[in-house]
């Protein structure tokens, strides 16, 4: 029977792997594809890479629901609706994952038809490009307030519980809120301010250090 600390240390792992796949995805192997051109001219020639980029992504999505089916038969004991609500938006969150590497799959299909017609009409690409890579951004912000919410959900029950330190859990959660603020932007036809991600980054690999080494305590209500 997993123990609670032991769950938290697996939770911490999986959180740190889905970073890292997160990592790998947008500035290893897409970015070949994402640079000056971009990917009209660009992702053909890295076709492999974007494919491996698809599939990763759709990976560090089923993390978060990794994650919420690790933590569920410890925080449902504090708040079973807070727990389930966790594991909704996991669900929804890789939902959206899918969504989203369909869609940068249909940018490497319309950058390897624009290679085979040797660069002909690039009017009517350009006009296509910027379809594709919309449809692309938008299924991609979507998965970010999601995916940012399912864990304003979890730091907030872990610094409702004392699970983890009420400091680090309340940094995660302000974190994860400033995040969740910034990706919303394009919405109300702003930018994203890209350096206020910067503090979720650090809180929730601080979070997932502290969980890799202490798990959560052994106690109950």
């Amino acid at each position: 029977m997993t123990t609670a600390r032991s769950a938290g240390r697996i939770a911490g792992a999986l959180l740190i792997a889905q970073m890292t796949g997160g990592f790998v995805t947008n500035f290893v192997l897409l970015q070949p594809a994402l640079d000056p051109p971009g990917f009209l001219v660009n992702a053909a020639a890295h076709a492999q890479r974007v494919g491996a980029a698809a599939l990763l992504g759709m990976v560090t999505g089923a993390l978060s629901l990794a994650i919420a089916i690790t933590v569920l038969p410890v925080l449902r004991k504090f708040s079973e609706r807070m727990t389930l609500t966790f594991l909704a938006l996991s669900v929804a969150a890789l939902s959206l994952s899918v969504v989203e590497n369909a869609k940068v799959m249909s940018l490497l299909s319309l950058s390897q038809t624009y290679a085979a017609s040797n660069g002909s009409d690039p009017a009517a690409f350009a006009g296509l490009r910027s379809v594709v890579a919309a449809s692309r951004n938008w299924a991609h912000f979507t998965q970010l307030i999601v995916g940012g919410s399912t864990f304003v959900v979890l730091f907030a029950t872990l610094y409702r519980f004392a699970l983890i330190p009420r400091a680090l859990a309340g940094f995660a959660l302000a974190a994860g809120a400033l995040q969740i603020a910034t990706v919303a932007r394009p919405f109300f036809g702003a930018q994203v301010v890209f350096p206020l991600l910067a503090p979720a980054g650090i809180a929730y690999l601080l979070a997932a250090a502290w969980l890799l080494a202490k798990g959560f305590p052994d106690k109950s209500l």
